[in-house]
């Protein structure tokens, strides 16, 4: 039986590999081509030593020197040892460069373009074979007839047949103005991909999702996995727009509701003038029960202002979640931050 293994490197490239029945992690990565950090191979260095965030795996044989209890407690691993005993997604603490490997580039068509409001779009494309990701990660698309790339989330779920992205119309923007005007049905199109550290870890705890905007699209993607494989922990999402226009998608939002049990939701928006029931940023409709006392996984995705506001926000309320991640995008240009990825939008 072999077994998927993902593979995200430092700088948010993400590589899939395959590995034989008794196959380390190391000797299945070499034998692709890909040079992930390897010193030894005996266990005795701890220079391939690797975060798993999630599967299962044999950690094999290694001293003490090499990774101590309470880093095999924690999640880490060497990869010259562990043998994986179901799908992995492994955390390399090196860049894609370093290890000789780099985004895979794909190529395939345009399927459908639809306007749902005035400022947003979705778009689908063919799912080109041979692509995996992660729910939440993005690619990098060229802009049809120039050499411009634009980051999108997937808002599709992995393994659908077709590809789908929620973007916002931006006026001037390139990727816009050709979805608006130029884009037809059967045109082909490239991306590479998949990349970004903004993805759906393995679910231990409950689960608060908080979507700004067209950051509503990774979190649609985590909860079409979600429903796929199941889950019993709460999951409550967040999804906050500046204008009514903005708010897209509730249909689809509502279908996944439906089939997860566990999974419930609120919107909000921040003009004043609006007529939505619920005014205001996210943090205001987060109540203290989603917080569970801090023993939870947040996941933030939405512009810098507003997970900027929520990092102060979740401090003031005395609350440290287990865990928070996060994404920043930038209609204007690339945002950096910890554990997100550059991204170029309009």
């Amino acid at each position: 039986m072999a077994y998927s293994i993902a593979l995200n490197f430092e700088d948010g490239v993400t590589r899939f590999i395959e590995a034989r029945t008794g196959e380390t992690v190391a000797d299945a990565s070499y034998r692709l081509g890909i040079n992930i950090p390897l010193d030894c191979r005996d266990g005795a260095c701890g220079t391939c030593k690797c975060r798993v965030e999630s599967g299962r795996y044999d950690g094999g044989s290694y001293i003490e020197d090499a990774l101590t209890e309470d880093e095999a407690a924690s999640g880490l691993a060497l990869a010259c040892q562990m043998r994986p005993e179901s799908d992995l997604v492994l955390a390399i603490p090196a860049s894609s460069a370093v290890c000789k490997t780099a985004g895979q580039s794909f190529a395939t068509v345009l399927r459908g373009v639809d306007r749902l409001s005035e400022t947003s779009i979705a778009f689908t494309l063919e799912a080109p074979a041979g692509l995996s990701f992660l729910p939440g990660q993005y690619v990098n698309l060229r802009v049809p007839g120039t050499d411009e790339h634009r980051s999108y989330s997937f808002s599709s779920t992995p393994g659908d047949a077709t590809l789908s992205f929620l973007v916002r119309d931006i006026p001037r923007g390139r990727m816009s103005t050709w979805l608006r005007g130029g884009a037809t049905p059967g045109e082909a199109m490239d991306f590479t991909g998949p990349a970004g550290s903004f993805y759906l870890r393995e679910v231990k705890r409950p689960l608060l999702f908080l979507a700004g905007g067209t950051g509503l699209a990774p979190f649609l993607s985590m909860l079409g996995r979600l429903a796929t494989v199941g889950i019993s922990q709460p999951v409550h999402m967040v999804y906050g727009v500046t204008n009514d226009a903005d708010l897209v998608g509730l249909a689809e939002i509502e279908a996944l509701a439906a089939r997860i049990p566990s999974f419930t939701f609120s919107t909000c928006v921040a003009a004043e003038e609006s007529m939505h029931p619920r005014k205001g940023y996210v943090t205001a409709h987060v109540a203290p029960e989603h917080l569970h006392g801090g023993e939870v996984d947040v996941y933030l995705c939405g512009p810098p202002p507003m997970v900027d506001a929520v990092r102060t926000w979740l401090a003031a309320q005395g609350v440290t979640p287990t865990n928070f991640y996060y994404e920043k995008f930038s209609p204007s240009g690339a945002v950096t931050a910890i554990g997100e990825s550059n991204r170029q939008v309009a």
